[in-house]
């Protein structure tokens, strides 16, 4: 199972799901839909917080909430 976290800098992926319904929420009302093309952009020096391209602008999460979004690569 690949999910957000685990992609390398510039790769691309699908939404298909996600493994935390609170958080879910949070993340469909800020563009991360199932079925929607996300890109990481950029990791902290230290790994904590990422940077994805979702929706046309880019969204700053935690390694801990990236963790729950499951993609699949493209």
């Amino acid at each position: 199972m690949l999910t957000l976290d685990n992609l390398k800098i510039g790769q691309s992926a699908t939404i298909k799901n996600f493994t935390d319904d609170f958080l879910s929420l949070k993340l469909t009302e800020m563009g991360c839909l199932p079925g929607e093309i996300v890109k990481l952009t950029n990791i902290a020096p230290f790994g904590d917080p990422i940077a994805i391209e979702v929706s046309g602008y880019q969204l700053s999460l935690r390694k801990q909430e990236a963790h729950t979004v499951i993609v699949e690569s493209i």
